[in-house]
């Protein structure tokens, strides 16, 4: 079973993935992870985010070790994936690597913003997941500020807007809810809420619990 989860940037799908693939009991991948890493190594490497051919060929050689690097999580690495995730040649060089952690036998839960319309299309479940960007700025501010990182809200509301339009406008991949994909807001609801809402719809599917 392959559970497709895409939204915008702080919608929550990332830690619903989490839980959904314990739950499960199935591999998870937060692809956002693979582009975040793409950005780091040309940064490392001092090479411009807008060079699509050293981004593309950082794409290709990239080991499943450094998704495990904790800058991958600063907020500054987000914007920066968004960058090089715009990259139609970027998005190529990753799409085998991802289709290769959802062959997985036994299924896996992948969140992203293309999961379900180009990496899985024929995911068994597919969830879109969203929030106002003023509800998913708040979010990711209570966030930052619990790792140290003191920016004011506005920057973030604003960092959120823009991502947005990025995503939402790139010729490569973009944003958009799947034809078949159950659209979960989660503007009102907390993490609990969203998960039962969520589990409801895989175990409508076929899903079995752990």
């Amino acid at each position: 079973m392959i559970i497709a989860i895409d939204g915008p940037a702080a919608s929550g799908k990332g830690t619903l993935a989490k839980r959904l693939a314990a739950h499960y009991r199935l591999p998870h991948l937060d692809t956002g992870l693979l582009y975040r890493a793409v950005a780091l190594t040309l940064l490392d490497a001092e090479r411009d985010l807008a060079d699509e051919a050293a981004a593309a060929a950082a794409a290709r050689e990239l080991e499943p070790a450094f998704l495990g690097d904790p800058r991958l999580r600063g907020s500054a690495m987000g914007e920066a994936a968004s960058i090089v995730s715009a990259q139609p040649a970027v998005r190529a060089a990753l799409l085998d690597w991802q289709r290769r952690f959802a062959g997985a036998p036994e299924g896996a839960v992948l969140d992203g913003r293309d999961i379900g319309t180009v990496v899985c299309p024929d995911a068994a479940v597919k969830l879109f997941v969203t929030a106002s960007a003023e509800e998913r700025a708040r979010r990711r501010h209570r966030e930052l500020g619990g790792k140290g990182e003191a920016v004011p809200y506005e920057a973030v509301l604003a960092d959120i807007l823009r991502r947005d339009a990025r995503d939402a406008d790139r010729d490569a991949a973009p944003l958009r809810v799947a034809e078949d994909a159950v659209v979960l807001d989660t503007t009102a609801l907390d993490a609990d809420a969203a998960f039962r809402a969520a589990t409801d719809v895989v175990d409508g599917r076929g899903g079995t619990r752990g």
